[in-house]
């Protein structure tokens, strides 16, 4: 007999080799009908998988996200046994689960494939899956999974088991389809009951430019029709709120061929966006006690050196930039960080001058590949609201702390209110990844897991997801479509400050070291504006549009009306224009709403005649007839019940 420990902490005894199935079954046949994964001892199995030890077992359904990567990661295969056989010859590279769905790497070897053939590939797929396949994995040794793939002439797969260990590689069988894979699938392929083959896209080899290009075939699949049709209807309603089309409708930013790739142009619109959030969290960061810095955009290669980012990322950014004097380079900033420590170190501290919390919008530059590069969401020049604060041990709780309260301020001011905490960890099986002691790394991550703790955050744990120097509590936000976003961090770092020999002296009139905290409430300006464009549909608070109001006149006559009831309204800080065009009322209503203006002042003689204002608000219609302080109030009032103060 074998002992099972269950999510909710029981423990029922099994026969050994039982499998998640059998206890699935064990707890109650509805359960059973829904399991499509499981893990033991935090490793992914079959739901045939024999148990042979005592162990953890958490069981999937559809509704968990390990359920669904194991739905999806099975679909993948079937893809790719539909496109052998309706494309013999290609060369299948890896096909993993994504966010949303999956997706699959092929040489075509020949073939051309293109969007329209994708509806006959689905048929394919479904024709497979109605099958009932069941997924069987096997152990292979790492000369038979050589010999297999060679002699299929299928270079990929070759180098891929060619960096893996003997006794490590698996394949997955169904039907007369046989892969090579880690495991991790669903009992049998009957449970697609729908797909949808959303694009294909180019994609190198290993994510390297010097490798050939492969096609990828992007796709989702769901357990029932009803799942795929409601998704389908999020996928339109997503691409209305894509932030490249609402930028460029809204005139916020553009981007251009002579400047470069992934460089955005701010336009006075969008400039003006960015400086109403810069302002807004440098009030609340004044009030929390931060000073303002500003560090140049380059610096010497070896300040980054020091800071571990040149042999982390070095061969991955922006190359050197060489002086007239022989071995000197400089580097494009791709941090702030190593700056801000040179600003600490400008200098002697005691004790009792700490905390420092130095903060700045600085712009930084990393070289993404193009074929990553996308729209404000990924590009190679952008502005972080960075802050770093150096402070002794005893501050480090209190101060997490604060940074949380920021963060969630920013949150509740914006509308993300449903957001989960993530606590990311190094990963033990990895230590090559990251720089600094044990000790100083398991402080680091206890200190976030009690602080996270005690503000009662929703929190999950990610093991590997740490950055090199130190673990970090990342806040993961669902927009309005119910996408998740990582937006705002906070890390702990115990290493730089032992990097750039940083001290502090304590009462003990002894020199001692500061621990370091980086956190950016926005992550960079660039993607927190895409992500907000999204979240809203351009429909921002009310605080922060570009226009709180436009000012519409019936015709030439009311012009000077017009220009007094915009005036009166800058006197109450309401920021309006006047759209005095010889165009009909009902064009100038149209394209006010378009541009998403939240509301529209109608002006003509009897509005005149009155001192009065006729009010529509976007997306609502009439509101009906105002005098010049009662509008302002609502306005007024509005911002200040999104826009509260921090405390």
């Amino acid at each position: 007999m074998i002992k099972i420990t269950l999510p909710d902490g029981s423990v029922r005894e099994y026969v050994q080799n039982s499998t998640p199935m059998d206890v699935a079954k064990s707890i109650s046949e509805g359960l059973a009908r829904n399991v499509i994964s499981a893990s033991f001892n935090n490793t992914t199995v079959e739901t045939t998988t024999p148990l042979t030890t005592d162990g953890t077992l958490t069981l999937y359904t559809w509704n968990d996200i390990e359920g669904k990567k194991a739905f999806w990661h099975s679909t993948s295969h079937v893809l790719a046994q539909a496109l052998e056989e309706l494309y013999p010859g290609i060369k299948l590279t890896i096909g993993p689960a994504i966010d949303n769905g999956f997706y699959y790497d092929v040489d075509f070897n020949g073939h051309t494939i293109s969007e329209k053939d994708l509806p006959n590939i689905e048929k394919k797929i479904l024709d497979i899956a109605r099958g009932k396949h069941e997924y069987k994995m096997r152990s292979a040794s790492k000369a038979e999974a050589l010999e297999y793939y060679k002699n299929q002439d299928n270079q990929y797969k070759v180098e891929l088991i060619e960096n893996l260990e003997d006794g490590t590689i698996t394949f997955c069988d169904h039907d007369t389809f046989t892969d090579l894979c880690r495991g991790g699938h669903i009992p049998n392929t009957g449970i697609i009951k729908a797909v949808k083959l959303l694009s294909i896209a180019g994609a190198y080899w290993r994510g390297d430019e010097k490798n050939k290009q492969l096609t990828r075939v992007y796709g989702i699949s769901f357990p029932k029709q009803k799942d795929l049709t409601e998704y389908l209807e999020l996928l339109e309603e997503a691409k209305k709120r894509d932030h490249r089309k609402l930028g460029k409708e809204l005139e916020l930013f553009t981007f251009s061929q002579k400047v470069g790739q992934g460089l955005p142009l701010w336009l006075p619109k969008g400039a003006a966006l960015r400086e109403r959030l810069e302002n807004f969290l440098k009030k609340a960061q004044k009030k929390a006690g931060y000073e303002q810095v500003v560090s140049p955009h380059i610096g010497q290669k070896e300040l980054y050196v020091t800071s571990g980012h040149y042999e982390k990322y070095g061969a991955d950014s922006f190359q050197p930039i060489k002086t007239p004097n022989e071995g000197e380079e400089f580097l494009l900033k791709p941090m702030n960080c190593p700056h801000h420590c040179e600003i600490y170190n400008s200098r002697p501290w005691s004790y009792k001058e700490l905390p420092k919390r130095y903060a700045e919008f600085g712009t930084v530059y990393r070289y993404e590949q193009s074929g990553e590069l996308h729209g404000l969401t990924r590009v190679r020049g952008f502005t972080q609201d960075d802050a770093h604060i150096f402070c002794t041990p005893d501050q480090l709780d209190s101060e997490f702390k604060n940074v949380i309260d920021l963060v969630l301020y920013v949150f509740g001011s914006l509308g993300f209110e449903n957001f989960t905490a993530q606590v990311s960890l190094r990963d033990p099986e990895n230590p090559t990844k990251y720089i600094g002691s044990n000790e100083n790394w398991e402080k680091a991550e206890t200190a976030i897991i009690n602080a996270a703790k005690e503000k009662g955050l929703n929190f999950v744990i990610e093991t590997g997801e740490a950055a090199f120097y130190g673990p970090k509590l990342d806040f993961m936000v669902k927009d309005a479509l119910g996408r998740s976003w990582q937006l705002g961090t906070i890390q702990v770092d115990y290493n730089l400050p032992e990097r750039f020999d940083l001290w502090y002296k304590g009462n003990d009139n002894e020199l001692h070291r500061p621990v370091m905290i980086h956190r950016a409430p926005f992550g960079s300006m660039e993607r927190f504006v895409a992500i907000l464009l999204e979240h809203t549909g351009g429909n921002f608070p009310l605080w922060l549009m570009p226009e709180q109001a436009i000012i519409l006149s019936l015709s030439e006559k009311y012009e000077k009306y017009a220009e007094k009831v915009l005036n009166l309204l800058e006197n109450h800080e309401i920021r309006a224009l006047v759209d005095n065009r010889n165009e009909t009322i009902g064009k100038k209503i149209r394209e006010a709403e378009t541009k998403k203006v939240p509301f529209m002042l109608i002006v003509g003689e009897n509005e005149e005649r009155e001192g009065t204002i006729s009010v529509r608000r976007h997306g609502q219609g009439d509101l009906g007839t105002l005098t010049i302080e009662a509008f302002a109030e609502i306005i007024n009032k509005e911002v200040q019940s999104s826009l509260k103060q921090f405390k």
